[in-house]
């Protein structure tokens, strides 16, 4: 049996911090993981911006609520999961994401959580663990299952070396050049061809 692991935001919804950066006109939030390799630096500079600004979780849902996957991405998880299990792996939070699993028909999500306090401020985050994405990956392989992954971003490439096959999609010129050894795929029809091209190879 083979499994797909897929990246959440770039892959089959937009960037939540982008639209939140967007809507409250803070630039600086539209730093994502596509810029910063350094998820924990990131995840500060993000809550110390939000302090900052006395922005909190209801403002962050009010912008996820008026978010959709990204066009084809419902129909291609569909077309996906007629031939293989698909996990989706992501550094995002269920406090952020489980809205839009709902409208993608609620596939499998491994992310991590946000610590709130009072009037829903964010006082910090808890990582399921370390390199999740990678250690994810591991667990399967150590199950005996195959695996092709697809990411976007600077914190999927760990994912992507660790899977028997791993995929670009969409990545920027920076993440490519630092790591022209993953195929790049800029749409579903590109990907799901890759993903059916890796997993004829594993017979």
């Amino acid at each position: 049996m083979h499994i797909v692991c897929l990246d959440l935001e770039g892959v089959l919804i937009p960037e939540v911090w982008i639209n939140f950066a967007d809507r409250t006109g803070i630039p600086e939030l539209r730093m994502t993981t596509r810029d910063m390799p350094d998820y924990d630096k990131l995840m500060k500079q993000r809550l110390r911006i939000l302090d900052e600004h006395k922005l909190g979780l209801r403002e962050i849902q009010d912008v996820i609520a008026g978010m959709e996957p990204m066009d084809g991405a419902h129909a291609f998880l569909d077309t996906l999961r007629r031939d293989y299990q698909v996990i989706i792996l992501s550094d995002t939070f269920y406090e952020f994401a489980m809205p839009l699993m709902r409208k993608l028909g609620q596939p499998t999500l491994f992310c991590h959580k946000l610590q709130v306090g009072d009037g829903g401020k964010i006082v910090d985050y808890t990582l399921r663990q370390a390199d999740p994405k990678r250690k994810a990956v591991q667990a399967l392989k150590g199950l005996n299952f195959r695996t092709v992954a697809a990411g976007d971003s600077y914190n999927d490439t760990s994912m992507l070396a660790e899977a028997d096959a791993g995929i670009f999609f969409r990545a920027p010129e920076n993440v490519i050049r630092e790591f022209p050894q993953f195929p790049m795929t800029r749409n579903y029809d590109e990907l799901g061809a890759e993903i059916q091209k890796a997993t004829a190879r594993f017979g």
